[in-house]
């Protein structure tokens, strides 16, 4: 999430009495509205000769909002993107966002950027998603740098199957604007037999997180780890991890009581340690003994 602003100075003089919320905001206040509006109205281009009406009636279409001028010859699907507000404005946003990627691969790094100012500098809960095809809620830069590391690393490794994507999906499922929490923990258990099958489990191809928690039980002598452990364990602090992540995962079976789905705090938290483990089996943090 945002850092807590700096105080406004009359609040910090006495000369006014702090607000009652500063941000991060859920939606979009009126602070930030009119720039918002704009940042779109620049990236549709409405202002020159390339002006993208087909993006507005997309995003209209996208976001379910009605035209204007429905009772005339022509709906006007510009005006009614340009004057959306609060969480409509979002979608609309997140929705140009992804529709940008979808069409042409990328989004100029120049719009993200400067979209990515205004709910910066105005206290938004939300900012560019990582992959530039979104929002997504925001989170200290730090957190994302080590999500974005480990799903980099983990790409360049081919032994590492797919756990690229499927961290990057689990980022994408508990981070969005529309957060997905038993998806999310479930592409961060994916993520992890992804990234330490090569390195558990090489020659079952059935390995699931369960299998391989249960051959590090049994077979513990056969890895080692970069971090040292007091009591002559090494692989334990990995160990305690997957068992974590693994027995945390609520939804994974049914039964005759009902099924209790991950709350969307058990899933970013499982999202963290997934990326962790996922870190250590791709850089050899943790490795198999001869």
């Amino acid at each position: 999430m945002t850092t807590t602003p700096r105080p406004r100075f009359s609040v910090r003089t006495s000369l006014a009495t702090a607000p009652e919320q500063e941000g991060p905001f859920e939606s979009v206040p009126t602070h930030l509205t009119l720039p918002l509006q704009m940042w779109l109205r620049s990236a549709l281009n409405v202002d020159n000769p390339y002006r993208n009406d087909r993006a507005a009636r997309v995003l209209c279409l996208r976001v379910q909002l009605t035209p204007n001028g429905c009772d005339g010859p022509e709906p006007d699907y510009m005006t009614r993107v340009l004057t959306s507000t609060g969480h409509e404005l979002l979608d609309v946003i997140d929705a140009y966002l992804a529709y940008q990627k979808e069409r042409f691969g990328f989004v100029h790094f120049e719009e993200v950027a400067k979209l990515d100012h205004l709910p910066d500098e105005g206290g938004s809960a939300y900012r560019a998603a990582m992959t530039k095809d979104g929002l997504e809620e925001r989170v200290t830069p730090a957190a994302r740098e080590a999500v974005h590391h480990a799903i980099a690393n983990a790409g360049a490794l081919p032994a590492a199957g797919s756990a690229a994507e499927h961290l990057a999906a689990a980022w994408q499922s508990a981070y969005g604007r529309n957060p997905d929490p038993v998806r999310a923990y479930s592409e961060s258990i994916k993520a992890v037999e992804a990234g330490a099958h090569a390195v558990v489990q090489p020659n079952n191809a059935k390995a699931t997180l369960g299998t391989m928690r249960g051959e590090i039980k049994n077979a513990r002598h056969k890895f080692a780890a970069a971090i040292p452990s007091p009591g002559g364990d090494p692989i334990a602090p990995a160990e305690a991890m997957i068992r974590a992540l693994w027995e945390g995962q609520t939804s994974r079976h049914g039964g005759q009581t009902p099924t209790t789905p991950e709350t969307l705090e058990a899933a970013r938290a499982g999202v963290h340690l997934a990326a962790t483990l996922v870190q250590w089996f791709v850089s050899g943090a943790v490795v198999r003994t001869p």
